[in-house]
């Protein structure tokens, strides 16, 4: 197991909003590897301390065993966890040959650029709201969800909660950014297999300003169609509660109004 340097490590607030999207606890998510891992045939050893190094950033990747185990767990495989890839470099070895060296993407440099500037706290849990419009259909459709927000410095990274969608079965998840009261980043959402979308897996781009009171967030959504053509539409988020504990995340793990 690599332990990342303390100055490199960058926390995995993927892995953590997953986690209490799931409404786990760090001790409850490492049982339910553990479980995984027996259903798989591959017994492991998780533990509520392996959690806490992964989602502190201390461990960056993860063994194939458990690579098996939380992609039986969560449904998703270990580099839309947050994990790093583990990748090969080839090099010269001075004698004629190469050498195969591994190393992981996303390793931070001992040089990095300062970070933007933030601007208020996101952490909760957000309604959130979009529109688009289906030209097989000739209708606009809005879509909801309650999301939970957890947020590291200027990172905020958002996943809905189960069963708390319009869709119960389209998960939805974003990776942002914050710039002073601009927020810009990417989302994913995976289509109900038994819905008009058949499980498409949808993603694309999303800029957002954010309101003084920090309490919404409204701007627009770019990404491609089912026919490959781009397109756009509104996007806003409104908090709903600054908790992230199991009370608020029970509460609104529901169909939102």
């Amino acid at each position: 197991m690599t332990t990342t340097p303390e100055r490199d490590r960058v926390p995995n607030d993927v892995l953590t909003s997953v986690r209490k999207s799931m409404n786990l606890s760090q001790d409850e998510f490492a049982q339910g590897l553990r479980g995984a891992g027996e259903e798989l045939g591959e017994p492991n050893d998780a533990s509520k301390r392996l959690v806490q190094r992964w989602e502190s950033g201390r461990t960056r990747t993860c063994r194939p065993l458990y690579a098996r185990a939380l992609k039986q767990f969560t449904g998703r495989a270990p580099e839309s966890l947050g994990f790093a890839i583990p990748m090969t470099r080839v090099h010269s070895d001075g004698a004629g040959g190469h050498d195969m060296e591994a190393g992981e993407v996303g390793t931070t440099s001992a040089v990095t650029s300062p970070e933007p500037e933030t601007q208020g706290e996101y952490a909760g849990i957000w309604l959130s709201r979009y529109e688009f419009y289906s030209s097989s259909r000739d209708e606009t459709f809005n879509c909801k969800h309650h999301v939970v927000i957890v947020q590291h410095g200027n990172r905020l990274t958002a996943q809905s909660l189960p069963g708390a969608s319009t869709n119960p079965h389209s998960p939805l998840s974003l990776d942002l950014s914050v710039d002073r009261n601009i927020i810009t980043g990417t989302w994913t959402e995976q289509t109900a297999v038994d819905g008009y979308y058949h499980g498409a897996r949808y993603h694309g781009a999303v800029q957002l300003l954010t309101e003084p009171t920090g309490r919404r967030m409204t701007g627009k959504w770019v990404g491609f169609g089912k026919d490959f053509d781009v397109n756009t539409g509104p996007w806003e988020l409104r908090l709903l509660d600054r908790s992230t504990g199991r009370a608020s995340v029970e509460r609104y793990s529901a169909s939102p109004e």
